[in-house]
């Protein structure tokens, strides 16, 4: 084989790891004791990292139990904005290696809230209401 075929063949080689070079990242869940962490390819998409995360702390039988749907969570940069990452960018475009999972907040919708809420303007306090809904019936022996 000639000089120039293998510097070609090297340079092909060079750029295919460079394509898939791999690093390790750490995931800290909100709530958990501890981050997560494993190897991830740089051209790997968020939202198939979120599903390892998620996978791995099922896995470790953490606490709380977050379940297994991707589409509920968000992960962020932890050294960057305060944007989510979108689900379908690579990993590696931001360049961070440490990174924040976090379950998205949902807002009630009219069927799954309490609409008696919505439109009761001026009778009663939110206080009240909150002071209502979180008080415990303590039953005595």
């Amino acid at each position: 084989m000639s000089s120039q075929k293998r510097q070609k063949k090297k340079n092909n080689t060079d750029n295919q790891t460079a394509k898939n070079s791999r690093f390790l990242i750490t995931i800290t869940v909100l709530g958990s004791a501890g981050p997560i962490r494993f190897v991830v390819k740089e051209d790997d998409l968020v939202a198939g990292v979120i599903d390892t995360a998620l996978k791995s702390y099922a896995r470790g039988g953490r606490l709380p139990v977050l379940g297994s749907d991707a589409n509920k969570f968000l992960l962020y940069c932890a050294n960057a904005g305060s944007d989510a990452l979108n689900p379908l960018e690579s990993i590696g475009s931001r360049g961070g290696r440490n990174f924040v999972l976090c379950k998205k907040q949902t807002h009630p919708t009219m069927t799954e809230g309490r609409p008696e809420i919505i439109g009761r303007k001026g009778s009663g306090s939110w206080k009240a209401w909150l002071n209502k809904s979180l008080s415990f019936k303590i039953s005595s022996h």
